[in-house]
């Protein structure tokens, strides 16, 4: 049985993907050789791993379990390989990376830009998306996690916490009244997020009746904001979000004695041992930028 690197990675990736083209395109090399690649692949384990029809390939249970256990093995070996290079060797390799699209436009491209910068042979593959991705299965190396953290599988490293707060625009207030008591909450609408229930959003410091969902619904937190801002309702938002509207006046604080859960911000990895010194210096790297206080909570 002869087999390479490149086809189990390969291998690995169109599963990831679930096609020959989209898998192309993330490793940026052609079609034919990630058919090549599979094709050569299927012959050395002796087995189909995919069946094909109309242009379509749909995974065979051989290649569903056999993806389960090379994953894990694939990452030792190339954390072992990466152990042995001594401290002061340039890193090589590729860093994937995930992160939330509103944190990561906002505060992580300067930071990430620094590290690529500063190791100019390491490859570095930086995917922003609101939802919460399996890491290990989509092939990335680290991810950066806001909230409360309920995938134990992952090893996890704090940043920061932010605060949060509940903000209105001064035209839905004069519109609808001020906010002067928290039993008002239930009164109003708030704009909802797609991925968490209210009740996984507003939680605050004493029971309070949070307020009904409002007919606006969004996967991302700058698009609340701007709901927000347009008068449609309020929410509660992270002052990574909402921190310069505030400083402009274009939103307004509302019932500031409430006080909202902190939101932790974390580096989420998936444990491999040893664990490669690329990933460590990056996490390393983003612990000493962020700090215990964020850089938008010193201003």
């Amino acid at each position: 049985m002869q087999w390479s690197i490149s086809e189990i990675e390969t291998f690995l990736l169109v599963m990831d993907v679930g096609s020959i083209s989209g898998a192309a395109i993330r490793a940026d090399v052609s079609k034919s050789v990630v058919s090549k690649r599979i094709s050569d692949f299927e012959a050395s384990v002796g087995t189909a791993l995919f069946t094909r029809h109309a242009g379509r390939i749909t995974p065979t249970d051989a290649a569903i379990s056999l993806a389960e256990r090379l994953r894990p093995a694939l990452a030792e070996l190339v954390a072992a390989t990466e152990s042995v290079a001594s401290g002061d060797a340039a890193l090589r390799g590729r860093l994937t990376i995930s992160a939330p699209m509103s944190f990561g436009i906002q505060h992580l491209g300067p930071i990430i830009a620094e590290f690529a910068c500063a190791h100019p042979e390491l490859e570095v593959v930086l995917e922003y998306d609101d939802a919460i991705t399996d890491l290990a299965r989509a092939g990335f190396d680290v991810g950066i996690r806001l909230g409360e953290m309920d995938d134990s599988t992952l090893v996890t490293r704090k940043l920061c916490e932010d605060r949060r707060a509940i903000v209105a625009s001064p035209d839905y207030l004069e519109r609808h009244g001020p906010l002067s008591k928290p039993a008002q909450l239930s009164n109003h609408a708030t704009i909802c997020y797609l991925n968490k229930r209210i009740g996984e959003i507003w939680r605050l410091d004493q029971p309070v009746s949070p307020p009904k969902p409002s007919r606006l619904t969004t996967n991302n937190g700058e698009a609340m904001r701007d709901l927000v801002i347009a008068g449609l309702g309020i929410a509660l938002l992270p002052m990574f979000i909402v921190h310069e509207e505030i400083k402009k006046g274009r939103l307004v604080p509302v019932l500031p004695e409430l006080r909202p859960n902190a939101l932790p911000i974390n580096v989420v990895w998936p444990p491999v041992k040893p664990m490669p010194r690329k990933l460590r210096l990056f996490i390393d790297h983003l612990v000493e930028r962020f700090g215990e206080t964020p850089p938008w909570l010193q201003e």
